[in-house]
């Protein structure tokens, strides 16, 4: 009778009797599946995406506002503050370089106008007046450039982007920036002017907004590659690249004199991660962790397009993940596992995972004793039956960690799960992409769990009312699952041997 009860109450959850059943090892049953509601996650979802947040970038006050909801959220689900001094919150500062709106470019003395004509592609102060040289093609490089202001066309880099990849015209554009800009600069000119061929025009409003932003990074992070990077100061660095609209090339290809003023302003702001965890039931394992992670932030007010409005609201891009993390937190409070769970939401992921890198090396909790990080970008779009597992093959560092994620799709979300995303050479690179990265290489078991991408993303059509919240709620339950076995786990999880 016993037996046939545990049954019928796993049914009237939702839950698959074979998920409680096995005929190899018996697996332990995630208890409160009824908490993750989808009126729960619609409602979130609305409220978290909606313009009254302006799309939470990082560093404005619409992301503090966006942190300080979700840790509301948090602390009436009933989350303990796991953040700094006792808080919901550890705060980081990200260094920002952007070019001063006062700068100014002249050709033959008429004036250009800055973020409509044309676009400094990084951050830089220098000025210069030199006359043009126009290339034919990247072939006329033998010739002296020495002093002068080279302008070229832009052509397409090699190797091309896969057609179907995601923000086709800004990768294609960046791609032969870099490649082309990089030949000319060393042959000693003082600027170089790229006019915007077919691709890039059509994508030149997206392309001009990222160059209108600046650069990013962590501030006082000493191991973050990307810091090294974005600011280092040799020479050929130092020599403004400039896109401009296909319409100034014309002009520009009559030759002259090219003036240009540019200044960079550099800004320190702050961003947040929002922590929050539920204690383990167990006396031991109560000391470790496992770990969930999304990001809170977005894009901001940008341009409009087709009719939208300049929000881009990142309903999947990541509300889906921050409002899933809480639907999870409402199970977890319902039935604690052995393990403690802790909620990390990353501010500035979309500046380069600059929330996660900053928790990944300043936790709050001991590093050693973080179990596992399953971390979920975008999970609220396309089929409700498919979905993807990166972390799982070639980016793998715990087997342990995958087969369990495994097993509870297969005893009770059923997807379809698309590996191959996580291939190395993958055109998307999309491992590298979302804040399980730097856990991973902190060495901790990590693995990504996503709906993978579609024609809204990074758009300002990327809104609640597309969202499949039926699928958000599935991908939620397949997270909190999988977090289940990793918290009754009666040892810590093995990392795969390095490659």
């Amino acid at each position: 009778m016993k037996k046939t009860f545990t049954l019928m109450m796993l049914m009237a959850m939702g839950l698959p009797a074979a998920f409680s059943q096995s005929k190899t090892t018996p697996a332990i049953a995630p208890p409160a599946l009824a908490a993750i509601k989808e009126t729960d996650l619609k409602k979130d979802i609305f409220e978290l995406a909606s313009d009254a947040f302006r799309g939470r970038r990082a560093g404005t006050l619409d992301e503090m506002r966006a942190a300080v909801w979700t840790a509301q959220k948090a602390q009436e689900i009933g989350l303990k503050p796991a953040g700094d001094d006792g808080t919901y919150f550890q705060f980081f500062n990200m260094r920002r370089v952007q070019i001063d709106s006062r700068s100014t470019m002249q050709l033959n003395g008429s004036s250009l106008a800055l973020w409509r004509d044309f676009w400094p592609t990084t951050p830089v102060t220098a000025r210069f007046e030199a006359p043009i040289v126009w290339l034919n093609s990247m072939a006329d490089t033998t010739q002296n450039l020495q002093g002068k202001v080279a302008v070229v066309k832009i052509v397409d880099p090699k190797p091309m982007p896969v057609s179907w990849v995601s923000l086709y015209g800004y990768r294609y554009t960046a791609s032969a920036i870099r490649q082309q800009s990089m030949a000319l600069r060393r042959k000693g000119v003082v600027a170089v002017i790229m006019v915007a061929n077919d691709v890039a025009e059509k994508a030149i409003d997206f392309i001009g907004n990222n160059f209108q932003k600046g650069s990013y990074a962590n501030e006082g992070l000493r191991t973050n590659t990307q810091a090294r990077t974005n600011f280092n100061t040799n020479a050929q660095a130092m020599v403004p690249v400039i896109l401009v609209r296909a319409s100034v090339g014309s002009s520009l290809q009559q030759g002259g004199t090219i003036r240009g003023d540019f200044r960079e302003n550099t800004f320190l702001y702050p961003s947040v991660n929002v922590v929050a965890k539920v204690s383990g039931t167990d006396a031991q394992l109560r000391k470790e962790y496992v770990l969930f992670s999304g990001h809170h932030d977005h894009d901001g007010v940008g341009y409009g397009m087709e009719g939208r409005d300049s929000i881009w609201n990142g309903a999947d891009d990541n509300a889906s993940v921050t409002v899933g993390m809480l639907a999870i937190a409402r199970a977890w409070v319902a039935k604690p596992g052995k393990r403690s769970a802790l909620f990390v939401w990353h501010g500035a992921e979309e500046r380069g995972l600059l929330g996660s890198r900053w928790y990944a090396v300043h936790p709050t909790v001991p590093k050693e004793d973080i179990v596992a990080v399953l971390n979920g970008d975008m999970i609220g779009r396309n089929n409700i039956d498919t979905a993807a597992l990166l972390g799982s093959t070639a980016h793998r560092n715990s087997q342990q960690l995958v087969d369990m994620a495994m097993k509870a799709n297969t005893n009770l979300t059923h997807f379809k799960v698309d590996f191959s995303w996580d291939a190395a050479d993958h055109p998307e690179g999309w491992y590298r992409r979302s804040d399980h990265l730097p856990y991973a290489d902190e060495g901790i078991p990590s693995i990504f769990f996503t709906t993978l991408l579609h024609p809204d993303y990074h758009t300002p059509r990327d809104e609640p009312q597309y969202i499949n919240i039926a699928k958000l709620a599935k991908m939620s339950r397949w997270m909190y699952a999988t977090g289940w076995l990793v918290s009754q786990a009666p040892q810590k999880l093995a990392l795969d041997a390095k490659k």
